[in-house]
């Protein structure tokens, strides 16, 4: 058995842009991604400060040149469940696998916290489908966490519950879960 001569092998083609966490210097870039987006109603608007008290929960794609292509987040609901949110791609990196490898990456991210299942709400069903979310109808939790819910004052989490007062935001959106 012989050994490849490695000036011999095809090098992988190098992925022009990395996923990491997101950090607070990154807030405004997120802000920027997410706007025209929030402005067609596909995503849910938010004020800069709730980016920054969010920071945590978000990875970013980053191009070659540092700048932000594309970002989405990982919220904790509760002990076993969590919403994939805010994702979102710069339309000209659209259709070059950043939101994959971003999805994938917050899925990853949910499982190493432990949870069970991830949540979204979304009108891009084909592309969530394509990562094992499946369409599901009413709120996928006991009357008892829907209870609790209930005193969250974050509106990602009255749209997962489906309340009166944020259904202009989720017209026309898919319920989906994934099961981890």
């Amino acid at each position: 058995m012989t050994s490849a001569d490695p000036s011999t092998r095809a090098a992988a083609p190098e992925q022009p842009y990395e996923i990491r966490p997101a950090l607070p210097r990154d807030v405004r870039e997120i802000r920027d991604l997410v706007e025209p987006y929030a402005q067609q109603r596909i995503l849910l608007a938010k004020e800069l400060v709730g980016y920054y008290e969010s920071v945590q929960e978000f990875e970013v794609a980053q191009d070659a040149t540092g700048a932000l292509i594309g970002c989405g987040a990982v919220h904790v609901m509760w002990a076993d469940l969590a919403e994939v949110r805010t994702l979102a791609v710069h339309p000209a990196w659209r259709g070059r696998g950043v939101g994959h490898a971003l999805l994938g990456s917050l899925v990853e991210r949910a499982r190493r916290l432990g949870l069970k299942r991830l949540f979204c709400l979304t009108f891009e069903v084909d592309f969530f489908a394509a990562h094992g979310f499946r369409a599901i109808a009413g709120t996928p939790v006991d009357t008892e966490v829907y209870a609790e819910l209930l005193r969250s004052h974050d509106d990602g989490v009255a749209e997962f519950l489906d309340l009166a007062r944020v259904k202009p935001n989720t017209l026309g959106n898919t319920r989906m879960l994934l099961d981890l």
